[in-house]
């Protein structure tokens, strides 16, 4: 398998449901790169759950604490970073990770998400507030599409092996050159 330039990342973002970061895992072992996981950087900095820290502390803390997370992870070279995309767009640092690799955008039409959003919140997605609040993170996890030099990959219609061959494929193609296009056509979804 080609391992392409030890001084690249790859940085997996968007949302498709709850085995994210199993799938960014799993390429990372693939491809034999590093795995570092931003979700798990900030809860283990904040020592809470993410939801409890914007619960205890509010935004404020939560936006300081990736900005300090982002900074030290700028410093990766030829990992597989998951990270979500309210992170990426809110710490200011898509330039400077787009410049150390190739960002990654995963998602599923609106449908498939919604379904996943499903299963995830069992019975709190009949709740309003829940459902609502859970549409809202998908919105604000899927803005990063809109930021210029970010791929998009549609992962629909995949299971999870065919997720990580498609990922793990696409990062070959684009550390060989034969990747054209700097973003692939939006899926529908949000």
């Amino acid at each position: 398998m080609f391992l392409g330039r030890p001084d690249r990342n790859l940085i997996l973002t968007g949302y498709i449901g709850p085995n994210q970061p199993v799938i960014g895992q799993t390429v990372a072992q693939q491809l034999k790169m590093r795995f570092v996981n931003i979700e798990v950087l900030l809860e283990t900095r904040g020592d809470m759950d993410i939801d409890d820290m914007r619960a205890r502390y509010g935004e404020t803390r939560l936006k300081m604490l990736e900005t300090e997370v982002m900074q030290e992870v700028l410093l990766h070279r030829g990992a597989v970073i998951q990270v979500s995309g309210q992170t990426l767009l809110r710490t200011e640092t898509t330039a400077r990770v787009q410049a150390n690799g190739l960002v990654l955008c995963l998602v599923v039409r609106l449908d498939a998400a919604l379904q996943r959003m499903h299963l995830a919140l069992g019975g709190r997605y009949h709740n309003p507030s829940e459902r609502a609040l859970a549409i809202g993170h998908l919105k604000s996890e899927w803005a990063v599409r809109k930021s210029s030099g970010v791929h998009e990959l549609d992962v629909t219609n995949l299971h999870e092996a065919e997720m990580i061959e498609k990922v793990c494929s696409f990062w070959e193609q684009a550390q060989t050159g034969l990747l054209i296009n700097r973003a692939a056509p939006p899926a529908n979804g949000v």
